[in-house]
């Protein structure tokens, strides 16, 4: 069996007009050792054929190997499979209606080995299209950082400092691996559920400033929220984030006031999403319920002792023992002011 450095997995559903771009910008790529690891996640469009095409024609098509799901699951599954599939030293996530740059996996792969980091982010890009007219685009890019001392990447990336999305780094497969690291298949926010715990198992991190993705926002989008996310889904998220917040083995650690702190900031985007969409969510969310989401773990003694995030985590702790329609009444203000 033929060894790769890298695994580029490209998840892929229903993603037929976008997927020439993907697969070209993946094929360009300057260095040479990389499986292309495709995931069909059982769609009904012709996206597989353009693959095939690719595998069959293309220079580079002995590299790329097509894994099947035995039905449609979802990204997260898809995401967990090349996790487990991938042959690379290193993983690269690319989503199947984006771009890479053709120097990305040499510009992280060159930095990863220079450091021996467990982890290597580039910097990325958003491109706004209308009907495939690209309208606008905003660049993201990240200083130079290197982090090698334990906790110091946790530190920086709870500040909210770094992208929550799985694509856009290279990391050492083994790290996915020894650790039992899995994105949460609950159809929303499944990302999140993933990298929220990522800085707790890295240590060796680079950020780079270059500009490696781009990432396409369009009229249709698989990360958008839409008609087709389920209370079930939510329910689920809750969940997942709620036993992320458990982990109180943390505690010791110097960056667990800012992890509660980012987990409490979601959950509060979260709750103005769903205070957006109330009455089309059934069953309807209750005011008790929409209350429990600010649930969080830490004690009023330990807010206090929490320098630089009390203000925060002190006001979700009070929403959280409020009656429940008060509770709601509070999150609905904060909104409010938040969006001045």
């Amino acid at each position: 069996m033929k060894t790769y450095e890298v695994t580029i997995g490209i998840p892929v559903y229903n993603v037929e007009k976008y997927i020439r771009l993907t697969m070209d910008s993946a094929m360009a790529q300057t260095f040479e050792s990389i499986e292309f690891l495709i995931l069909d996640d059982c769609g009904t469009d012709k996206t597989m054929d353009i693959v095939r095409e690719y595998q069959n024609s293309h220079p580079r098509g002995k590299d790329i190997r097509i894994v099947r799901q035995s039905q449609n699951e979802g990204l997260g599954r898809a995401r967990n499979r090349i996790m487990d599939e991938a042959q690379g030293t290193y993983l690269y996530y690319l989503d199947g209606d984006d771009a890479i740059e053709p120097q990305t996996i040499q510009l992280l792969y060159n930095k990863a080995k220079e450091f021996d980091a467990d982890m290597v982010y580039g910097s990325y890009k958003r491109v706004f299209t209308e009907n495939d007219v690209v309208v606008n685009t905003i660049l993201y890019p990240y200083p130079y950082k290197i982090f090698c001392e334990p906790d110091e990447y946790a530190c920086y990336a709870y500040d909210r400092k770094v992208q929550t999305m799985t694509w856009n780094y290279l990391i050492k497969v083994d790290i996915l691996r020894k650790n039992h690291l899995r994105v949460a298949p609950v159809g929303y926010g499944e990302d999140f559920t993933f990298t929220v715990d990522l800085p707790t198992y890295v240590t060796r991190v680079i950020l780079l400033p270059d500009i490696t993705y781009s990432y396409y926002v369009r009229d249709v989008n698989i990360h958008r929220w839409d008609k087709n996310v389920t209370r079930e889904m939510m329910d689920a998220y809750i969940k997942t984030i709620d036993e992320k917040k458990r982990r109180t083995s943390l505690k010791v650690k110097p960056y667990y006031a800012r992890r509660c702190e980012m987990l409490l900031m979601y959950d509060f985007s979260f709750l103005k999403e769903i205070l957006k969409r109330r009455n089309q969510i059934h069953p309807r969310y209750t005011n008790r319920e929409l209350r429990n989401v600010m649930w969080h773990p830490m004690s009023l003694m330990e807010i206090l002792r929490s320098r630089g995030y009390r203000i925060k985590i002190l006001g979700a702790y009070i929403v959280n023992r409020l009656p429940p329609a008060i509770a709601v009444f509070a999150i609905k203000f904060a909104i409010k002011i938040m969006l001045r």
